[in-house]
């Protein structure tokens, strides 16, 4: 352990200075809008307000996946939501999700538009909606239940825990990169032991589990997410890296990813998506190049 100054709490903790890094511009301890301003709505029944992280992949995958399987009624608009210019803050977002976070979903299918908010919640909405990605006999669809909610109660582990600390806290702190590396490593476990076990997560058919879960463990498998995928060994999670493969071999999670992308290959990022023309052919071909 490295010497540092040790911290002893305040008997009160109150703000009185920004947390410093990456994201102390948009971070404080209350919630609310800080400025109004109203969403736009566009033409398709499904509006979508989000950016390319994980957590915003996972519902561009599932309506790229939808549209794949002919549903017209997914059809989206996805529009661009900068978190670190608090895009998250205006009044228009805080009224469709009070907690100020991305993805958030507006159903205008229905005679009364409808607020969806946590990924799981979209996934399930989307998928009971539509009648794909999730399993109806009980025990099937328990265990896909079981293994989404694990990535929404694990996964800020990887990304609030390690990755914040690893990459973007504005000092290293031995403690707490050993703490989160310890606990990414083990979820990495957990999921590659299930995977020497089951061609998808849940099972042999591919569900929201899969979608949910691939956009964070495929981000460090495949894409180096932090910068750590040496530091972490992912290469040593055969499963992983295999399951990852056959996820991203599939058309609708390559475009699900380019939605709301605004960093990276230009040539991966399409900022916001209102038609599936907005897919074109030389994208898909750089895209695919990539590969």
């Amino acid at each position: 352990m490295t010497d540092q100054a040790e911290y002893t709490p305040p008997k009160v903790w109150t703000w009185t200075k920004p947390s410093g890094g990456r994201f102390a511009t948009i971070n404080r301890p209350i919630a609310g809008p800080t400025h109004d301003k109203e969403l736009p709505v566009g033409r398709h029944p499904l509006q979508l307000y989000s950016l390319a992280t994980p957590n915003g992949q996972k519902v561009t995958i599932m309506l790229e996946e939808l549209l794949a399987r002919g549903h017209k009624g997914a059809e989206y608009d996805a529009w661009l939501i900068r978190i670190n210019e608090g895009d998250q803050f205006s009044s228009g977002f805080v009224k469709i999700n009070p907690n100020s976070k991305i993805p958030s979903l507006v159903d205008r299918s229905g005679p009364k538009p409808i607020r969806v908010f946590e990924t799981a919640a979209i996934l399930m909405h989307l998928a009971e909606k539509f009648g794909e990605f999730l399993p109806t006999e009980p025990a099937a669809r328990a265990e896909c239940l079981s293994w989404l909610f694990w990535q929404m109660g694990s996964t800020p582990y990887i990304g609030g825990g390690f990755g914040h600390f690893y990459a973007y806290a504005p000092v290293k702190i031995e403690y707490a990169i050993d703490r989160f590396a310890m606990e990414t490593k083990r979820l990495l476990d957990v999921l590659d032991r299930r995977l020497g076990e089951s061609e998808y997560v849940a099972g042999p058919e591919y569900t929201i589990a899969d979608i949910a879960i691939w956009p964070w463990y495929g981000g460090l498998a495949k894409f180096n997410s932090y910068g750590a995928a040496e530091f972490l060994s992912v290469q040593d999670y055969k499963n992983v890296q295999r399951w990852t493969e056959q996820i991203w071999a599939r058309p609708a999670v390559k475009r699900g990813r380019m939605v709301n992308r605004v960093n990276g290959d230009p040539a991966t990022q399409l900022h916001e998506r209102h038609d599936a023309s907005d897919f074109d052919t030389k994208t898909q071909d750089k895209l695919a190049a990539a590969d």
